[in-house]
Order: C-alpha cells, then structure tokens, then sequence
C-alpha cells in the first residue's frame, strides 16, 4: 500500500475509533463497563450497524473500498466466510476485518482517555 492511502487508512481508523469509543462509553455507562464489553461482546455496542454507517458515510462501500480497507489490513485474521458473489464475499470482509481493528482501537482510545481523565 502507497504512504499516501495508508496515511487516509489511519485518519480513517482514528476517526472511527474516537467515534465508537464515545458511543461505546455512553452505551455501556463509563468506560470500565465499555472495555469490558468490548473485550466481551462487541456487538452489544452497536459494532456491525456502526461499521456498516461508517463504511456508508465515507464511500467505502463499494468494491473498491473493499479493496482499500482489505489491502490496509492484510495480515489480519478474517473469520470463514460462506462464500458467494466476489463483490459480497469482498464487502464481508472489509467490514469484518475493519470491525476486528476498530475494536482494538477503540480500547485503546478509552484507556487513553481514562489516563487523561
């Protein structure tokens, strides 16, 4: 990947991060209770529906922004997938990929903020 998508991949994943930590924390009712959710189960927080407006408001939908995402996190891990139309199966992916990432980042983003606090 070029330095220069890279670099809009990582403004991108601290946008999101910062934003999710904050529904996060309101969600779960501080930040103890949101880390501990995180780690536990990250869908309670709403992780799908934000990652799928996420992926809406900043035009990573399609294909291409499949790629994008998929080829900045190319050495994560992505759970089995049951296949079908390559766009589909590329979409999947991305997002899961991306939502795996956002999760790490997002506890970190809280714990920072707890030692500021």
């Amino acid at each position: 990947m070029e330095m220069f998508a890279r670099a809009h991949f990582d403004v991108l994943l601290r946008e999101a991060a910062g934003n999710f930590a904050e529904r996060c924390v309101h969600r779960a009712g501080g930040p103890d209770p949101a880390l501990s959710a995180l780690r536990d189960t990250p869908a309670d927080l709403g992780l799908s529906d934000f990652v799928n407006a996420f992926f809406a408001e900043n035009l990573l939908e399609d294909t291409a922004g499949s790629c994008f995402v998929l080829e900045a996190l190319e050495r994560r891990t992505l759970p089995a997938d049951p296949g079908g139309v390559v766009a589909d199966v590329l979409s999947r992916a991305a997002r899961a990929a991306f939502a795996d990432v956002l999760v790490v980042q997002t506890g970190q983003v809280i714990a920072q903020q707890q030692i500021y606090s």
